[in-house]
């Protein structure tokens, strides 16, 4: 059974007080359980609210019941996942519930009532902006280097997906995420021709430079890039976005009266980053130089020249 935090808290009393409470259920299970007692104010004469500990019982409530609603996306051969419906709690019903029951005599059973939260991504919309593709990138990258390639994998399935609506703005750092253990970002354990990383997730810059070179190939406004302070052999010279959870961003604006979804795969040795929208979009592509096949040489962290980079 899943009670949420209070519980134990306004359980303790006499049976008298318990059999006087307001029990709130969700999915067929009791989750919480509060007597009047608890939100009384000890200060006034009057029946008075404590809204201090009413904010907290909310909050707690609203925990125990929020589902976030989830996005329909397009699976690994193209399909369609459909979208999830998410669930909230709905205030104003709870709070007339409430006060009925707290200016009221006796106990009182509710099923916590819900207001449907809605995907921002739904099956027709995801249909419409698959169809054209406006832009897209290739780069290259070892995949003997297990660590490196574990950080490049994660951070290309961050970006699977996404969608981007007409005047938003997309930040690298804030869908992928700080790059931790617990994700599974790994210690990448070479440089790669002079390539400054993030210790953890060493390697995800190759993700974010052909992300770079997708979005710009497509003409879609570039908001923030910073470069390495040397070049990176993945990408041609000046076609790189360095990133790192405290410090580089790389942002971009969609500024096309269509929604753009970012398609981002990973096999074997390649990385493929696509830029897709509706047949309604007025877009001006950019031709973007290609990233070369040759592999570059990588120095292991334990070696004499990676001690003297660092």
């Amino acid at each position: 059974m899943k009670w949420i935090g209070l519980s134990i808290l306004m359980l303790v009393g006499s049976q008298n007080i318990l059999s006087d409470n307001f029990t709130v259920s969700h999915n067929g299970e009791t989750i919480a359980n509060v007597n009047r007692a608890y939100f009384s104010n000890p200060f006034v004469d009057i029946p008075l609210v404590n809204e201090n500990n009413y904010e907290k019982f909310i909050q707690l409530l609203e925990k125990a019941i929020y589902q976030p609603p989830v996005n329909a996306k397009l699976d690994d051969t193209g399909n369609i996942v459909p979208e999830k419906v998410g669930y909230k709690l709905d205030h104003d019903t709870f709070t007339k519930q409430f006060y009925t029951y707290y200016f009221n005599q006796g106990p009182a059973n509710i099923i916590a009532p819900k207001q449907m939260v809605y995907p921002n991504v739904d099956s027709e919309l995801l249909s419409l902006i698959r169809v054209k593709q406006i832009g897209h990138y290739t780069t290259f990258f070892n995949s003997g280097n297990k660590e490196r390639s574990m950080n490049i994998k994660l951070a290309s399935e961050a970006i699977n997906n996404q969608i981007v609506f007409p005047g938003e703005t997309f930040s690298f750092n804030k869908v992928v995420g700080k790059r931790t253990k617990e994700k599974g970002y790994m210690r990448a354990p070479v440089i790669v021709k002079g390539e400054l990383s993030e210790d953890i997730g060493g390697g995800i810059c190759q993700i974010s430079s052909t992300l770079y070179n997708a979005v710009d190939n497509a003409g879609i406004t570039i908001t923030e890039r910073y470069s390495h302070s040397k070049r990176v052999p993945y990408v041609p010279s000046g076609r790189d976005a360095t990133v790192s959870w405290y410090g580089p961003d790389f942002r971009f604006t969609n500024k096309y009266n269509q929604p753009v979804l970012i398609r981002s795969k990973v096999y074997g040795g390649t990385v493929r980053i696509m830029v897709y929208s509706s047949e309604d979009i007025n877009f001006k592509p950019k031709r973007i130089q290609k990233a070369t096949y040759k592999l570059p040489k990588e120095i292991p962290l334990d070696s004499e020249v990676n001690r003297n980079h660092l």
